[in-house]
């Protein structure tokens, strides 16, 4: 028992350390498209309507299997699934190198989507499975603070294009991803069904069970997981209120240029949240050793302090403030994120947990994308940026309060 419990730990780390690269990969692949619109509109003629609908269904494709993709890592080995996903889409990834229609493109960044729903269901379960307890949220948030990474690098699509074809990014990115799904191939696994485990006795272990249609069943039949996807969406769309319009309000207020507005605000932002991804998953790992509800009340700090740096982001005349003002936004912002997960283990049959992040993805996904198209309508109904700023925040409080009412389910799965 002693020489076996340090060798899971290890491994343990190991998983963590793993899938933050696939969680760096996932992110730069998918944005990598967004940054070399010059590139691909000059090699593939299209209108800005067509190339903003590569991203739409990529979006809808995505959103739409997560719950699926949820279910499969529930049902099936969670490893193989996320080595599954990681060559689909980085095949996919380098597909679309070899695209030369518009309708082509189309057909790559919807089965983009579809390859990449399974992982982050799957790799949140992978890691709730080794992680027990008092290193669930610290490990939560080291994994996703790969995707802060990922979308930073995101920008050397650009970069590279301006020197290459674009063509050879995707072939680029694509390739390493394959090779790298081969390389987990022989690294990553599921923990081991006989290991010592950590979790607080009575804790039932998961197992098997039903249809997707009871797993959802089972997740909507607890009050909690219903307040905590309320609480996943309105954050979302209280977020992009704020991210999607932050450089336009940068360069409208200040006079920054595109590229400075975009650099500064992406920048301090994603600076932060690197250090508050991890800071908030120790934080709540720590706390929660004395009180099981530590992880919601991080969560709800994080909320509270993110919501008057937007206020001050946006009433601001001095730039200087409005970067410390990102900061700090940036920093708390991720405090919930990073313990969304252990918090699912906590209101959810542990036996749908992956289902439950499938769900959360669809439901974040879609508000998030209905986010972006309202705040263009008010931007055309001539409201004001600083107004959809102030909305922003007032969600944030909202969301704090949702998330304070969620409570730990004290059920007991059925057994299959």
């Amino acid at each position: 028992m002693s020489s076996t419990a340090p060798t899971l730990s290890n491994r343990a780390w190991l998983m963590v350390a793993l899938l933050w690269l696939v969680a760096c990969l996932n992110y730069l692949d998918r944005m990598i498209l967004i940054t070399m619109r010059t590139s691909i509109k000059e090699a593939i003629p299209m209108t800005d309507a067509q190339f903003g609908l590569l991203t739409t269904i990529f979006l809808v494709s995505y959103g739409l299997l997560s719950p699926l993709g949820g279910f499969v890592a529930d049902r099936f080995s969670r490893s193989r699934i996320i080595i599954f996903s990681l060559f689909a889409w980085s095949a996919t990834t380098w597909l679309t190198a070899h695209a030369s229609t518009f309708g082509e493109l189309l057909f790559y960044r919807a089965l983009m989507g579809i390859s990449e729903a399974c992982y982050f269901p799957a790799a949140g379960a992978l890691l709730m499975d080794y992680h027990r307890n008092s290193t669930r949220s610290l490990a939560n948030g080291i994994h996703l603070s790969g995707v802060m990474v990922g979308s930073g690098l995101g920008g050397l699509g650009g970069y590279i294009a301006d020197r290459h074809p674009w063509t050879f990014v995707f072939e680029l990115f694509g390739a390493i991803g394959v090779v790298y799904a081969v390389v987990l191939f022989f690294l990553l696994k599921d923990r081991p069904k006989d290991a010592p485990t950590t979790a607080t006795p009575g804790t039932p272990v998961a197992a098997p069970g039903g249809n997707l249609f009871q797993a959802i069943a089972s997740l909507f039949s607890r009050p909690a997981y219903i307040l905590a996807l309320l609480f996943w969406g309105l954050l979302g769309l209280a977020s992009w209120s704020f991210i999607g319009w932050l450089p336009t309000y940068l360069t409208e207020r200040f006079g920054l240029s595109q590229g400075e507005a975009g650099l500064t605000s992406m920048g301090y932002i994603y600076g932060g949240s690197l250090v508050g991804m991890v800071a908030g998953g120790f934080w709540a790992d720590r706390w929660s050793r004395k009180s099981p509800r530590a992880r919601i009340w991080v969560g709800v700090i994080g909320v509270l302090l993110a919501t008057p740096a937007i206020l001050v982001a946006s009433n601001a005349s001095v730039l200087a403030l409005v970067l410390v003002a990102l900061v700090i936004y940036g920093f708390a912002r991720p405090f919930p994120d990073a313990n969304m997960v252990p918090i699912l283990c906590q209101i959810v049959d542990p036996r749908y947990l992956a289902t439950g992040v499938g769900v959360l993805n669809m439901f974040a996904v879609f508000v998030g994308g209905a986010t972006i198209y309202a705040g263009g309508a008010l931007r055309d109904a001539k409201v004001d940026i600083t107004t959809l700023f102030n909305c922003g925040a007032a969600g944030l409080v909202v969301c704090a309060v949702l998330l304070w009412f969620v409570r730990e389910s004290k059920s007991k799965p059925v057994s299959p």
